[in-house]
């Protein structure tokens, strides 16, 4: 091996290990404060973050400040349409379907992850609150504006203090799908997550909150999967985040201590953060389970009764049949596409 492949490989292990300590920094800081301080939302700080991290672990200062200008006006179009729409239900489920669908849209534009990710949980919750408090709604909108400016602060102070080597050599224009790509994709992801809001908008099931959080991350990181068929790829995030969640949920009720929280959060983000950027093929697949984690125990350790009514098992059993739905309508379309691929050859 020659001096120049020689430094490559230092390179890239110092890459690695530069990445994966600024994930389980960032994460676990992160929640320490959502956690230990706790604010209206505080459980989506760390969940952002985390996705931020794994998505984009090259920065810059132009993303940065459009990350922050995003989350401010994204989160006053949610409470705009929570204000007087909300005394109009088929035009306001109309109206959430329709943003959500450019929700997705933009997030197959890679410039514009952050801002379809913050527009698609405002869209989904705000409306939602505003239809039976509206006091609630901007008390959400609040938090939500409060954990994703956190999110986006906290990623560039994490890339500034834990740099890139190669930084000056991989920042490149990403490649962005075709218009109709992106249109059948966020097709794709609409029909599978908008009859869940639906329901729960018809209905005002108790403790929908945390649910559609998990919905509308999930169904964001179906748009980006490529090598996993969307059936399977919800089946693993959604089982081993559950399982995870569960398991830390049954070590912290024999040991409800703060440190010991923090130890566990610290061990299960070494051994994702460690998998995400070792292999980043199944970098999607890490990222939901961890997102599924966090969603799930975030939302029972930072609980606020104004958001959240049910039990640690009940919030489990509710994601459980909103996941088997769309695993479900996952498959079947998997299935339709294979069928008319059959025909056309």
């Amino acid at each position: 091996m020659s001096a120049s492949e020689d430094n490559q490989v230092l390179l890239e292990q110092q890459l690695y290990v530069v990445r994966v300590k600024r994930y389980v920094i960032g994460v676990v800081t992160a929640c320490m404060l959502a956690f230990g301080i706790g604010w209206g939302l505080s459980f989506v700080f760390p969940v952002f973050l985390a996705k931020f991290l794994a998505d984009y672990p090259v920065s810059n200062r132009d993303r940065f400040q459009q990350l922050v200008l995003a989350m401010v006006l994204t989160v006053l179009v949610g409470l705009a349409v929570s204000m007087g729409i909300t005394q109009y239900p088929l035009i306001l489920l109309i109206l959430v379907g329709g943003l959500m669908f450019y929700a997705y849209y933009l997030f197959l534009d890679p410039h514009w992850n952050f801002f379809a990710t913050i527009l698609l949980i405002s869209v989904m919750l705000l409306p939602y609150l505003g239809i039976t408090n509206s006091a609630v709604a901007i008390y959400v909108g609040t938090g939500l504006i409060i954990s994703g400016v956190l999110a986006v602060i906290a990623f560039a102070v994490l890339h500034w203090l834990f740099p890139d080597p190669l930084q000056k050599t991989q920042l490149s224009t990403p490649e962005i799908l075709s218009k109709e790509l992106r249109i059948y994709a966020s097709a794709k992801a609409l029909i599978v997550a908008y009859p869940v809001i639906v329901y729960f908008y018809y209905f005002q099931i108790n403790g929908a909150i945390l649910t559609m959080v998990f919905i509308g991350i999930l169904s964001l990181q179906i748009t980006t999967v490529k090598s996993i068929k969307i059936g399977l790829f919800l089946l693993l995030t959604n089982t081993i985040g559950g399982l995870l969640a569960v398991i830390l949920y049954e070590l912290l009720v024999t040991t409800p201590q703060f440190i010991f929280l923090i130890a566990l959060i610290t061990l299960v983000s070494l051994s994702i953060g460690s998998m995400i950027y070792e292999k980043p093929e199944k970098a999607p697949l890490c990222a939901g389970v961890m997102s599924a984690m966090l969603v799930v125990l975030g939302g029972t350790i930072s609980s606020d009764s104004k958001l959240i009514e049910l039990s640690f098992y009940g919030r489990i059993a509710q994601i459980l049949l909103a996941s088997v739905y769309m695993i479900s309508v996952s498959v079947l379309m998997d299935l339709y596409e294979k069928s008319k691929e059959n025909e056309t050859q």
